[in-house]
């Protein structure tokens, strides 16, 4: 049976901090996931609706192995920007690639739309997405001996998210192996589809619930007679607003191809979570990370067991982050905690 970590956190990896901001006038904000030391990185694309930066360099046949950071952000395409401003703090504290007397900060990021969701995107002739960033950066690495609580829901990258009828938000989750292995998943989820099943408010993601972490409601039971209907945020217009973006991690040591294959089993969490994933609207997509701090190689039993933990881990986050979303105003849904289920 697996168990959590202790924060229930992706920081519960050895070697990752988390720094999150947001702008509430904005209804937006920035997710930044530093790595204490260089992390082995890949990413996998299921969605059709991507939003990236420095995605190719991950692919297993690319020279670089490792990054320093990656960056989930709103803002549609401004949002990479965001990367900017992580990759101005990490060269400032002298964190990047060596080449040739320079250091350039290795840093991927993805993005998801939030700009319909009710904040101001007045923003004048920039976007503020690189100070955004910075500030994200500064946040995690202000402290890198310390590890790092941070919260969830509306927060981060999360803060301006939307599902089918819920808010959206940032979730995160870990899970202890019995290999010694710790994982860990970190979500801002914004999907297309639902979360919840049919009017309910009970999640997809409840056979791979620990200790009530998002509300211990289990599934339904009987499942409602419209649980097959697909449920969309957008109605019949769903092109440009949506995308689940998230990090998988572990302590584990993994060859770059090795962590290509944790980034593929981590999106069967996002087939367990959201109903329906992976559409042409989104730009789902996952990061993965192996830190290696755990010192322990993986035989073959251990990458089954990796594998099918990722995908219950990320499950998990998607499910914590539309949980853990809070009110706020001009919201156009309500969070989970507001919603009643038609009687």
């Amino acid at each position: 049976m697996f168990q959590t970590g202790p924060r229930n956190l992706i920081t519960d990896v050895a070697g990752l901090h988390v720094g999150n901001v947001a702008d509430a006038r904005l209804k937006s904000g920035v997710t930044a996931i530093l790595c204490h030391e260089p992390a082995v990185a890949a990413v996998q694309v299921l969605g059709g609706a991507p939003g990236t930066r420095e995605t190719d360099l991950l692919e297993p046949h690319n020279t670089v192995e490792t990054v320093n950071a990656v960056v989930l952000s709103g803002g549609s395409t401004f949002g990479l920007d965001a990367a900017s401003g992580v990759q101005v703090w990490l060269r400032e504290q002298g964190i990047g690639f060596a080449v040739q007397g320079q250091v350039v900060p290795i840093v991927p990021a993805a993005i998801l739309f939030d700009l319909a969701n009710g904040g101001d995107k007045d923003w004048g002739r920039y976007p503020p997405y690189r100070e955004l960033g910075y500030e994200a950066a500064r946040l995690a690495g202000s402290d890198f001996s310390l590890g790092t609580q941070f919260s969830l829901g509306t927060q981060g990258a999360g803060t301006g998210a939307l599902s089918a009828g819920l808010k959206g938000g940032l979730g995160s989750a870990s899970t202890l192996l019995n290999s010694g292995i710790t994982i860990g998943a970190l979500a801002a989820v914004n999907p297309l589809g639902s979360v919840t099943i049919g009017n309910s408010r009970h999640f997809w993601a409840a056979p791979f619930e620990i200790n009530h972490e998002f509300g211990g409601l289990g599934l339904p039971c009987p499942m409602p007679p419209e649980a097959h209907e697909i449920k969309l945020k957008s109605g019949k217009n769903p092109q440009g607003a949506n995308t689940t973006i998230a990090v998988i991690a572990t302590d584990a040591v993994l060859t770059k191809s090795g962590a290509k294959r944790l980034a593929i089993a981590a999106h069967d969490g996002f087939t367990r979570a959201i109903w329906p994933s992976h559409t042409a609207f989104d730009g789902d997509l996952v990061f993965a990370l192996a830190t290696g701090r755990s010192g322990i190689n993986i035989c073959p039993q251990d990458a089954i067991e990796l594998g099918a933990a990722a995908g219950a881990t990320m499950a998990r986050a998607i499910a914590r982050g539309v949980y853990a979303a809070t009110p706020a105003q001009d919201d156009l849904l309500p969070a989970w905690s507001q919603y009643i289920e038609p009687v």
